[in-house]
């Protein structure tokens, strides 16, 4: 058992905007506009005029530097539209062009429907270029992809030639149906209803495709895959992808074209507005204002302080609190995982229709810590779990901790991903309290019961043995971050028993 406590600590921190140098429609409000402004900025640093794609802003190597992405580039495009000024337009088009000609449109691959990953690359599928999902090509970029187109068409249509309305349709076509070949547990893939954000995507681009081209297989099939999550989701009030300050901004981000742009006699509009509700309650009671952190344990992560690196999270919240009160740095492209802030222009675009969904208490509490309380929550992810994933977490002004009681096939949770799976986590002010410091379990078992209380965690491993271990993750302490054991955590007293 391990009693942890804090040093009291104050959280001071005051920083200035940087203003993007471009402007946002007038319908935005003015969170909107700055998240608009800021990841348009951001993303225009990229643009490259000669090619009409950006150029990938994550970390290259010397082999492959500048070279360009595609998914980033449809979501500057979309951006483009939104602001509509100079050439705007016409670069828009630009980048749809290039993208859906990097489209893959041979039925009998596996890959048919989804898109190059980089205009660079070799061909998918050569012995120089092996065919590895998530890898030489990635399933999930039909949903981030059609969806963008999506949102194109439904808002900027008359601005765009019917030339590009055409083109984009037919991308859209050939995306939901590639997207149909997707089952769980056949050849590498992993798209099952719990894999929550390409699941609510595919949904959305099956279903409003098959609407906009009358083609009745396509329409049925979105609202087949859109009942599967919707039981899922009602088992338990919560996404399977839970608790991901990641993924839980997609999902919110599907869910809104779900409640945005499907007909009443959908049931992915019949249910769009409950389920982003329930998730935000959730959000409500794990999001800590002072730290600024989305408080554990997290089913996937790739940090393990907001304040450092950017979850796409953090963009919804930018629209409730501002940029400041956010998690997000002035200068994001210094934080890690910083290339997910590409999503922002599109956020920024459906802001009123996603804020409108949200409740009002819950908005409160994204801005002022709500008191100390314990939190708990359930979720499942079949077929990965042999029984409901029970989470508990205890926010406190200066601690939380949070962890996970679970029992499942698989190490790393449900994305099998031991890196990013956080089934325990600990976070509390170091330093002079404008740093977080974290303990975080990386699990080595597949089952753990967990018992968190005021100031306490518990874990048990129930299928364990003489060999089991446990390993933490401990932040460095501040400011010379020698690290020789437990007696060098910064703010925080740890008592071991076992």
């Amino acid at each position: 058992m391990q009693h942890i406590k804090t040093n009291t600590a104050l959280l001071l921190l005051s920083v200035a905007v940087v203003e993007g140098s471009s402007s946002c429609p007038a319908t935005f409000s003015n969170n909107a506009c700055s998240l608009f402004e800021t990841s348009m900025s951001y993303l225009e640093y990229f643009w490259d005029p000669v090619a009409g794609y950006l150029f990938d802003e994550t970390d290259q190597g010397p082999a492959s530097a500048m070279r360009h992405e595609t998914r980033t580039s449809t979501w500057y495009a979309v951006g483009l539209l939104a602001r509509n000024q100079g050439d705007d337009v016409a670069n828009a088009e630009r980048v749809f062009k290039n993208v859906v000609s990097g489209q893959f449109t041979d039925p009998s691959q596996q890959w048919y429907g989804t898109y190059q990953k980089e205009p660079e690359e070799p061909l998918v599928g050569t012995a120089v270029y092996p065919a590895e999902i998530y890898d030489t090509w990635d399933p999930n970029w039909r949903g981030f992809i059609g969806t963008s187109l999506i949102i194109a068409l439904e808002e900027y249509s008359h601005l765009l030639s019917s030339g590009v309305q055409e083109l984009l349709l037919q991308s859209l076509y050939h995306n939901a149906v590639g997207d149909s070949y997707r089952v769980g547990g056949v050849d590498g893939d992993n798209l099952y209803p719990c894999y929550s954000n390409p699941s609510i995507m595919r949904a959305v681009v099956s279903g409003w495709t098959g609407r906009r081209l009358n083609d009745t297989n396509m329409t049925a099939a979105g609202e087949l895959y859109g009942r599967e999550i919707v039981t899922l989701f009602n088992m338990t009030d919560t996404l399977s992808e839970f608790n991901s300050a990641t993924y839980t901004g997609v999902s919110l981000y599907g869910l809104t074209l779900w409640d945005k742009y499907m007909p009443e006699d959908s049931v992915l509009k019949q249910n769009a507005a409950h389920m982003i509700s329930a998730t935000w309650e959730s959000v409500g009671q794990l999001w800590h204002p002072g730290m600024r952190n989305l408080a554990g344990p997290w089913d996937r992560t790739y940090g393990w302080d907001m304040n450092r690196y950017f979850g796409i999270l953090a963009a919804w919240i930018w629209l409730f609190v501002g940029r400041e009160s956010s998690s997000v740095y002035y200068n994001v492209a210094v934080m890690s995982h910083h290339s997910d802030f590409a999503f922002g222009p599109l956020f920024a675009i459906l802001a009123d229709s996603h804020v409108a969904l949200v409740p009002v208490h819950v908005q409160k509490a994204l801005k002022y810590f709500q008191g100390e309380h314990t939190y708990h929550a359930p979720a499942y992810s079949p077929p990965f779990d042999f029984a409901l994933r029970n989470y508990t977490s205890w926010i406190s002004e200066n601690l939380t901790i949070g962890a996970i009681s679970f029992d499942e096939d698989v190490l790393g949770g449900p994305s099998t991903n031991l890196n990013s799976w956080s089934p325990a986590v600990a976070q509390w002010y170091q330093g002079n309290g404008n740093n977080i410091g974290y303990l975080v379990h990386h699990a080595t078992e597949s089952a753990i019961d967990a018992e968190v209380t005021p100031g306490s965690l518990k874990l048990t491993y129930p299928y364990g043995n003489s060999s089991s271990i446990f390993t933490f993750l401990l932040s460095s302490p501040t400011p010379n971050g020698t690290l020789l054991d437990w007696n060098d955590a910064d703010g925080l007293d740890v008592k071991i028993t076992t």
